[in-house]
């Protein structure tokens, strides 16, 4: 969820803890796999509703904490607004300017950043346990008393508009969020997180500070704190710095699950990038939502599919034809719905020619379907990838953060790789059967419009669109 931006020195602390603090786990990872678990963490809530996770671990003197608030681009009334009030957190805060937070943290070689998603916002700070007492202090300050300084606001909208215009260069970046605009529309799921150059220019210091007042509310907010720390004295701090924080009017979140679209047609968005000489694609439609039971095993069948180097798509795109240098696919999943896709680019001349094999080796899963001995390398390699996701402090606090803003628990993680070994040949067909979209596809293309437009009408009704416009 966050952009990690780091001094040297704080850089150094992520990557000593990335290596001291997984060497205990990938330990006794190795002695026995199926045995991950989630360690033990404490639950509790403050007296104004704050949330707190607390997970002592005490291998390296290293404490990250993160807090994360039910606020995102679905929450937006302009395009871009939750994002940008996340990054305007950090100019200024508790009466210290933007320079001098920034000296202090990196004075103590922490790191403090934040940043928006499509559904929630994320404050966080990685720092040495001895700094515990200024680093808190801070984070309090700005998560609860930004000053949202109007010098230093216009300069971060300035950088924020040319990072947009910056990012339609690169169709990559941006290829999510033309995919998500086809496939949910109106919907807030289609909302572009990032915003538009005109939207980000409109939104004023005042919008700012209502949405923080809005949404940054101890009763819709979580504080994750993972590292080196006695529980007591760390609950007796947060106690001290954030009792005082109170809640102002109700918090209204939209419903998700309303007017939720279908796929009742084929469609492609065409977009024109006159300057292009590769075509960028995506195709997949509506899918699982986060709290699917039967996610564990759809990234099984999905490491197969484009999941991994060795993945079918890869095979065929890559290795095989030499359309593109990669291909893959994947699955979003937001609190009420998500997507499927499979993406990949090739040079415009072998547009058609890497669109027909990426839908023909999609269609291979329905064909032929996953044998034994493919089932049982992609268990074997899922199950090898999990356990890392998870040895740093800075992943767990994040894991925790997630648990909070979509509402699953530590069952997800602590049985997951039994989900793993459950799987079987039969139960897969049936995933696949149920949860990967096959008809009405939806495709994104982005590259020359006037060397591609024909075949885009071959997929699907087409609708075409100027990368230069101010819009997703």
């Amino acid at each position: 969820m966050s952009h990690f931006t780091k001094t040297p020195k704080a850089a150094a602390l992520v990557l000593l803890s990335s290596f001291v603090f997984a060497l205990p786990v990938m330990a006794e990872q190795a002695k026995n796999q199926s045995s991950f678990q989630l360690p033990a963490y404490e639950q509790l809530k403050l007296d104004n509703g704050l949330t707190v996770f607390l997970l002592p671990q005490h291998e390296v003197p290293l404490i990250t904490v993160q807090a994360t608030v039910r606020a995102g681009a679905v929450n937006d009334k302009v395009a871009g607004l939750a994002q940008l009030t996340s990054q305007a957190l950090l100019l200024g805060a508790g009466g210290k300017s933007k320079a001098q937070i920034e000296q202090m943290v990196d004075f103590l070689g922490a790191s403090l950043n934040s940043d928006g998603s499509m559904e929630g916002s994320s404050l966080r700070a990685d720092f040495m346990a001895k700094d515990t007492e200024q680093m808190l202090a801070v984070f309090h300050q700005v998560l609860t008393q930004p000053a949202f300084d109007a010098t230093e606001f216009y300069k971060l909208k300035a950088r924020q508009v040319a990072a947009v215009a910056q990012a339609k260069e690169s169709p990559r970046m941006v290829m999510d969020q033309y995919f998500n605009k086809l496939v949910f529309g109106a919907h807030p799921y289609g909302n572009a997180v990032s915003g538009t150059a005109a939207s980000l220019q409109s939104i004023s210091q005042l919008q700012v500070k209502n949405f923080h007042q809005s949404y940054y509310q101890p009763n819709n907010t979580a504080i994750s704190i993972v590292g080196d720390f006695k529980a007591e004295v760390m609950k007796a701090q947060l106690q001290k710095l954030f009792a005082s924080w109170k809640n102002g009017a109700a918090v209204q979140q939209p419903d998700l699950t309303a007017a939720l679209p279908k796929a009742e047609k084929a469609k492609v968005l065409l977009v024109n990038k006159a300057d292009a000489i590769e075509t960028t694609f995506s195709i997949g439609g509506i899918a699982i939502k986060q709290d699917n039971p039967d996610y564990v095993g759809i990234s099984v069948v999905n490491t197969v599919l484009g999941g991994r180097f060795t993945s079918w798509l890869n095979d065929e795109l890559r290795v095989n034809s030499g359309l593109t240098y990669g291909a893959g696919s994947g699955f979003d999943r937001y609190s009420a719905s998500g997507t499927f896709n499979i993406g990949s680019f090739t040079k415009t001349e072998s547009t058609q020619a890497a669109v027909d094999l990426a839908l023909k080796t999609y269609q291979r899963l329905w064909d032929k379907g996953i044998d034994q001995a493919t089932l049982d390398s992609a268990k074997a390699y899922v199950k090898g990838q999990f356990p890392p996701r998870f040895e740093t402090n800075t992943a767990l606090a994040g894991l925790l953060g997630d648990m909070y803003l979509y509402g699953f628990n530590q069952d997800y993680i602590n049985s997951f790789q039994s989900k793993v070994d459950q799987l079987t040949v039969a139960e897969s067909k049936r995933l696949i059967n149920s949860y990967f979209p096959k008809d009405q596809l939806q495709f994104v293309l982005i590259g020359k419009a006037e060397a591609i437009k024909d075949i885009a009408k071959t997929y699907g009704e087409v609708k075409q669109v100027e990368i230069t416009a101010d819009s997703f």
